[in-house]
């Protein structure tokens, strides 16, 4: 069985894993952090599966520029077989194509929940507070139908 300090570890690389792999588009990367029946609200709703959260999070990345999600001031708390942590996070979207100069950046706050399973810890649950934003909404691309309206 891990240690503490392992569970903890094991959970602050998954957070960073996973800003990384939005970054490059590692789709496969983030099946391995999320768990298949995770729920999500990234700000525009809630989604009931991985499958839903990764095909929200690429119709704003597929058709923009270089990305960077940092995180930081990772608190991570485990009881048992489940853990919630929060994170930090400021990222920055760049502009392509007509867009090339234009960027979009947020500041907000991941509060996600774990599960421990057979494979190790897996991401259940991903909520994002955004606490501002900066820059052009375009360089993000068309995404959901519903995004004008929740950035609004």
């Amino acid at each position: 069985m891990p240690t503490p300090n392992e569970d903890e570890r094991e959970i602050y690389r998954s957070i960073v894993r996973f800003a990384r792999a939005m970054d490059q588009r590692d789709w496969a990367e983030i099946e391995t952090i999320a768990a298949e029946d995770m729920e999500a609200d990234l700000g525009t709703g809630r989604l009931g599966s991985r499958r839903e959260m990764i095909a929200l999070t690429r119709s704003f990345l597929d058709d923009c520029g270089p990305t960077q999600h940092l995180v930081g001031n990772v608190l991570i708390d485990i009881d048992g077989d489940t853990a919630r942590s929060r994170a930090y996070v400021a990222d920055m979207h760049l502009g392509t194509g007509e867009l090339e100069g234009k960027f979009f950046r947020t500041i907000g706050d991941y509060h996600d929940e774990w599960r421990r399973t057979v494979d190790g810890w897996r991401m259940v649950r991903r909520t994002k507070h955004n606490r501002g934003h900066l820059g052009d909404y375009a360089v993000l691309g068309p995404g959901p139908s519903n995004w004008s309206a929740a950035q609004g």
